[in-house]
């Protein structure tokens, strides 16, 4: 081995880390880019903006494959993390979307992300449904509320089922332990919405039926 040998062979992996760090650098703005779109989206699904949602959706969809087709050739910094969490925020929005609008669910192929970022978008999309079933809630739209609360059950159920280390679903445990939570005080707040609801139903016709009897004449004695 002689010095030159050596110089060549850092020469060529500096080379190589700058081209990762320079592509870096032009996909975080991206990865920022689609989180916020993504939350517009969300934003937009609460307010009953479908087609504003599905708009924000559509270039969230855009700036993704422009940060993954940068960092395809750097593995290294592909599965940094940090695209992952926008694919996750990206499943989110998308599977939030499509159940309160009854439509088909996106399936990872569908929104070309990974597995892990699916499955972790699926289960933070239960604290969005329960979000959306307390503005129903106040509506008065219970029906919607069980709709909605049966979808949240389903999705828990399910996610119970991935059991794999947390290097393979990247923190699923903790997000279904987060959503089990969204998932029983939403329950006992519709149950207790439930409850009023029969309270407030049983007292009106209460107030009928003492009103009735106020607008009888009295007897003759």
């Amino acid at each position: 081995m002689n010095n030159s040998q050596l110089e060549n062979i850092i020469g060529g992996i500096v080379g190589s880390m700058e081209t990762a760090d320079k592509a870096r650098e032009q996909a975080l703005p991206l990865h920022r880019q689609a989180i916020r779109q993504c939350s517009l989206a969300i934003r937009a699904v609460h307010r009953r903006e479908f087609d504003s949602a599905r708009q924000q959706l559509q270039q969230a969809s855009e700036t993704l494959r422009e940060a993954a087709t940068l960092l395809q050739p750097h593995p290294e910094v592909f599965y940094a993390g940090f695209l992952q969490d926008a694919q996750k925020e990206y499943a989110e929005a998308s599977i939030t979307l499509a159940i309160v609008t009854k439509s088909a669910l996106p399936n990872p192929q569908d929104l070309h992300i990974s597995a892990a970022a699916y499955v972790n978008g699926l289960a933070e999309s239960v604290g969005e449904l329960r979000r959306h079933c307390l503005d129903r809630m106040r509506q008065g739209e219970l029906a919607e509320c069980e709709r909605l609360l049966g979808i949240m059950d389903e999705i828990f159920f399910l996610l119970t089922t991935v059991d794999f280390p947390d290097a393979i679903t990247r923190g699923l445990r903790r997000n279904t332990d987060i959503a089990r939570g969204c998932l029983e005080k939403t329950r006992g707040e519709l149950t207790a919405c439930h409850e009023n609801q029969h309270l407030i139903a049983q007292m009106n016709q209460l107030k009928i039926a003492m009103t009735h009897c106020a607008d009888q004449p009295a007897p003759n004695h």
